[in-house]
């Protein structure tokens, strides 16, 4: 109710705002106060530009590998129902991933970096939790030599995670789930699927890749089509087939698919592994994908003015009567 009650005062001027005037011309504008909520479609995307600018700055200089660890349908609702399992997904995740590295070589260790970030939404707005990983190909070994690795082990992967997955469950739920766990095995195995695109996320162009898959919310405004009061209209393309899908649905409905993926207070989406969560002198010495000379540059596009240039295409703090830069008035 708070996220709800956030998003439907954003913006409001009721609630306070600033007043900007031109020194030129002397023209005042108000400006109201925005929410701040990372579930609004508005501060939600100021929020996406934030995190994603946040994690590019961690990534190692090298390729990464982005992978999609998704669960079989029968399973979504255990973690709709008690969303204190969502924590399994990564812990899960975690332990395939560090795994799969340590058995390339035992007795130097090697340790990937990589970032885990829960989406609990599909295409379709419902309810379906899934983990995106970016995993650096490659890792560093307690001598400090650096490992680069372009075969991920899928097959592994998949399996790995959906026995690390089901047997997290069983400790958390008790004999209750032995039944689903046998029903899973026996004829659900493959729900479990490892989704990956190889050497699509070069240094390069990480930051850009982080923002598409990584940083997106819950839904972009430009998917909403109409809303006529009763019914929300909007799109997507399905993943199965890449058709281009319409829904039409009540608008409460349409409320209902998106309050589910409010997270509750204080759970963290974005959790960092492997070397990305060290804080040892050895690993600062390795070269990252951006410097740290250009942090201020690309911290300053996240500013609300540079945000609302580069996403709205207009000067917030241009005067519409002289066209001069307008200043906060004390």
């Amino acid at each position: 109710m708070e996220n709800i009650d956030k998003m439907i005062h954003c913006g409001d001027p009721s609630y306070g705002g600033a007043m900007y005037f031109c020194p030129h011309c002397e023209h005042l504008k108000f400006v109201p106060f925005r929410c701040h909520s990372r579930f609004c479609p508005t501060c939600g995307n100021k929020y996406s530009m934030e995190r994603t600018t946040s994690m590019s700055f961690k990534l190692v200089n090298v390729t990464h590998r982005h992978c999609v660890f998704t669960i079989d349908q029968n399973l979504r609702h255990f973690f709709l129902e008690d969303r204190s399992l969502l924590n399994c997904l990564f812990s899960s995740v975690r332990s395939v991933i560090l795994r799969m590295f340590h058995k390339m070589n035992k007795s130097q260790k090697f340790t990937p970096g990589f970032i885990s970030v829960l989406h609990t939404f599909g295409l379709d707005l419902k309810w379906n939790p899934h983990i995106h990983c970016l995993i650096s190909e490659g890792g560093l070994s307690d001598d400090n030599f650096w490992r680069k690795v372009t075969h991920f082990n899928y097959t592994f992967l998949r399996n790995s995670f959906c026995t690390a997955l089901l047997n997290e469950l069983h400790s958390k739920l008790g004999n209750s789930f032995k039944s689903m766990k046998s029903f899973i095995y026996k004829h659900c195995k493959n729900g479990f699927y490892i989704y990956a695109k190889p050497n699509l996320c070069d240094p390069k162009t990480v930051s850009k890749y982080i923002w598409r898959y990584l940083g997106r919310p819950v839904i972009a405004t430009s998917r909403i089509d109409s809303y006529d009061g009763d019914t929300v209209t909007f799109h997507y393309n399905r993943h199965e087939d890449n058709k281009y899908v319409v829904e039409k649905i009540p608008a409460l409905d349409f409320i209902s698919r998106l309050i589910q993926h409010i997270p509750e207070t204080q759970f963290k989406m974005i959790r960092y592994y492997g070397i990305y969560a060290r804080h040892r002198e050895k690993d600062k010495l390795l070269f990252r994908a951006i410097s740290k000379e250009a942090h201020p540059f690309l911290l300053s596009f996240n500013k609300w003015r540079s945000s609302i240039i580069s996403s709205f295409g207009y000067d917030p703090l241009k005067c519409p009567h002289c066209g001069k830069t307008m200043m906060l008035l004390l």
